[in-house]
């Protein structure tokens, strides 16, 4: 997950000079041509749920949480893949909407750890973020049907561990490992309910291609790929700016501190030399 302090608009800029004006939620918004309706009301301050969109990779549209109402056009379009038109009316609570997202959350819950959440475990998850706040911390299905359960956790990483129990298959690690990082170390294998995460060739991620830059860990919105710190030494209390001194780059990282402890590095996505990203040694080491 992103930074204790960072605020994740969603989807990436795009880099139109021309403006568009469009209304959310009954508030003009301008923003550059192009730029998701997610994005637009991130902007205006307004949090769409989302669960497989992050502003550091390309719009995926698969998780169905952030779907909106756009006056005049039929159903609930994706507002991670929908682009902003001028003069366009979006809705982004409403009591369909509400009933839709509890529906999706309910299906994503049938088939995850239900303490991961609930108040019962202190984690920070996106995931449990999400149910919390669409307030779905339970599904109608109970836990008697098909489920991924115990699934051997992947503890070969010195760094992180990989619990396939909890994944959702949301392909953003497999997209950080892509369009990040470019090692295309990882993979969806299988199809329909078949599906999962897997490192190179079935392998372990220490044995496959994995260069352990962390941008899977960072990208994924459940406790599936994890830092063993955050393991080690719960969860962090707050942020603090540091550049890392491993080499003459200069990345920015945001150090995410229990108390005077180090709990986890993460990259600064305002950083100028890194963007967002960090090798083994900023991030881990």
């Amino acid at each position: 997950m992103f930074s204790l302090d960072y605020y994740d608009f969603g989807t990436p800029p795009t880099d139109a000079k021309e403006s568009v004006t469009l209304e959310i939620d009954g508030q003009a918004v301008t923003v550059p041509a192009g730029t998701s309706v997610m994005r637009a009301a991130a902007m205006a301050r307004t949090q769409i749920p989302k669960l497989c969109a992050t502003d550091t990779l390309k719009a995926f549209g698969s998780c169905r949480l952030c779907l909106v109402e756009i006056e005049g056009r039929k159903g609930c379009p994706a507002s991670c893949t929908t682009e902003v038109t001028e003069g366009m009316k979006v809705k982004t609570q409403s009591e369909k909407l509400e009933r839709l997202r509890r529906g999706v959350m309910e299906l994503y819950l049938s088939d995850h750890p239900a303490e991961l959440v609930s108040d019962q475990r202190p984690v920070r998850t996106e995931i449990r973020e999400m149910a919390q706040r669409i307030g779905c911390t339970q599904n109608r299905y109970g836990a008697d049907g098909a489920r991924h359960i115990d699934a051997p956790i992947d503890d070969s990483n010195p760094y992180f561990r990989f619990d396939p129990n909890a994944c959702i298959v949301c392909s953003r690690c497999v997209r950080a490992c892509d369009e990040v990082q470019g090692t295309f170390a990882l993979t969806i294998e299988g199809r329909g309910f078949d599906s999962r995460v897997a490192a190179s060739q079935g392998q372990s991620f220490l044995d496959s291609e994995c260069v352990s830059c962390g941008a899977c860990v960072e990208a994924c919105p459940t406790t599936a790929l994890q830092e063993k710190t955050v393991l080690t030494h719960a969860l962090p209390e707050r942020a603090v700016t540091t550049t890392c001194a491993y080499c003459g780059v200069g990345c920015s990282l945001k150090a995410e501190m229990k108390g005077e402890t180090v709990v986890r590095m993460t990259p600064d996505r305002a950083g100028k030399a890194n963007h967002g990203h960090a090798c083994v040694k900023g991030r881990f080491a």
